[in-house]
């Protein structure tokens, strides 16, 4: 990436007094000492018309990048500005992966017409790359990396990392394949430069590599490259033929994107790709109304409980009763909740890190369920002292409350560890099970065991 470290917010007053004067070509070089990515980001500061005349007098080379680095409504508005030519021009200049991605988000109809002026070479490698499945290893690796021959020396594999370097996306790591493609091994930008020359880079390559398939999920993908704190993976196919690789950037764009579904799952939202400030107002009340009927349907478990246990208690010796259990649903209903998010967060964040596999699932609960005993027991006896002391209400109907408090949170703690596990196991997202949905139904759990708690010991 080029560009210094020029602050943005210093530099924009001037780029401003220049763009409003027509001095292009000044402009043209205090961008240039730029960053691509704060580039993008003052251009989202101005409007139609500027926006594309900043981007026409960038440098082809740079305007790649910056483009790439571009929001949605930007990338939009530069569409509709400038004709297919100029774009399959912009194709041409992209990393593969950033042009694939870009491409992704236009209908079928204008990425047929960009396409048609691409060079053909290109458009058969742009076109294979479409065709994997949506959140695959093939939808987001890139073909610009440095693959040699085995049988080759450093002194020829360093010249010709310096006669076609600056085109790949990345030269650390060098990958190293037989005559039938097939990757057999890597070796690290620094061993070539300190090896002998004429050393065969068969030498110096390590051959356990770590590799994903082609159609492999993203998230396997960025858990992989996690665990092993790698920079980039090659990615191979059926055949174990090198195909690709992915560096970590994509990983961390994959990572970014999966963290925003599970939050919106878990706030009982339907994922969106755009974000907040241009998502439209009908967008986010569609992605919101679904979840939001399903929990109102479900809630009315919680209330026909109330009503059905409101009819055993009516007459006047059991209306202080009532009206007491009543009081302490809303305490016991939130406990329920909040023990459910404590446990059902840690254990989604142990499965997304690895740290936690379906196989220790009874190591798990056994040790949710001695958790939740201790927290129960102390929660019921403050609960207990509180309604006594403060509240002064019967002892019995506070004995009854804190013993469905400690049934409650063994109950919570217990589903929250166990669901989000089997939901993995059947290849679900865990931050689905984790969502308001379980709380509901813990509410409506929580219910039933107060008032057949107090149906049983008060008579």
């Amino acid at each position: 990436m080029e560009g210094n470290s020029l602050d943005l917010e210093t530099v924009k007053p001037r780029l401003d007094e220049l763009l409003a004067q027509g001095k292009h070509g000044e402009l043209r070089g205090a961008l240039r000492m730029l960053n691509e990515v704060d580039i993008a980001e003052y251009m989202t500061t101005l409007d139609r018309e500027q926006l594309l005349v900043v981007f026409r007098i960038l440098p082809k080379d740079i305007a790649s990048d910056v483009f790439s680095y571009m929001d949605s409504e930007q990338r939009e508005a530069l569409i509709e500005s400038v004709g297919d030519v100029e774009l399959s021009q912009l194709v041409d200049e992209m990393f593969i992966d950033d042009a694939v991605d870009f491409l992704e988000e236009l209908p079928a109809n204008v990425v047929k017409r960009i396409l048609q002026y691409t060079d053909r070479a290109r458009r058969e490698t742009i076109n294979q790359f479409l065709r994997y499945p949506e959140d695959s290893a093939g939808s987001i690796m890139t073909i610009e990396y440095c693959e040699f021959h085995k049988d080759i020396t450093v002194r020829e594999a360093m010249e010709e990392i310096k006669r076609t370097g600056l085109d790949k996306e990345t030269i650390y790591t060098i990958y190293v394949i037989d005559k039938a493609r097939h990757l057999v091994g890597t070796v690290a930008l620094r061993k070539l430069i300190i090896a002998d020359d004429q050393t065969p880079i068969e030498k110096l390559m390590e051959t356990n590599v770590i590799t994903v398939h082609t159609l492999d999920d993203d998230d396997q993908v960025a858990e992989t490259v996690r665990k092993y704190d790698l920079m980039s993976i090659p990615v191979v196919d059926k055949e174990d033929r090198l195909v690709g690789i992915i560096t970590v950037d994509d990983v961390m764009d994959v990572i970014e994107e999966k963290n925003t579904e599970d939050f919106e799952r878990m706030a009982a939202i339907l994922p969106s790709d755009d974000d907040y400030l241009h998502t439209s107002v009908l967008r986010m009340a569609g992605n919101r109304i679904p979840w939001l009927i399903a929990l109102l349907a479900l809630s009315t478990i919680a209330s026909w409980i109330i009503t059905h246990y409101g009819a055993v208690f009516s007459g006047s010796n059991n209306e202080i009763i009532w009206l007491a259990l009543t009081a302490s649903v809303p305490v016991l209903m939130n406990t329920g909740g909040n023990c459910i998010s404590q446990s059902s967060t840690l254990i989604v964040r142990g499965l997304a890190l690895g740290e936690i596999e379906f196989k220790d699932i009874f190591q798990v609960l056994w040790k949710e369920l001695r958790v939740a005993v201790m927290v129960g027991a102390v929660l019921a006896l403050f609960n207990y002292l509180r309604m006594v002391l403060i509240s002064q209400i019967d002892q019995r109907v506070s004995l009854v409350v804190s013993l469905s408090m400690v049934v409650t949170v063994t109950l919570s703690k217990s589903l929250g560890c166990l669901l989000p596990m089997f939901a993995e196991r059947l290849h679900m997202d865990p931050a689905v099970v984790a969502s308001q949905a379980l709380t509901t139904l813990v509410d409506a759990a929580s219910l039933l065991v107060l008032f057949s708690l107090a149906t049983r010991m008060l008579g």
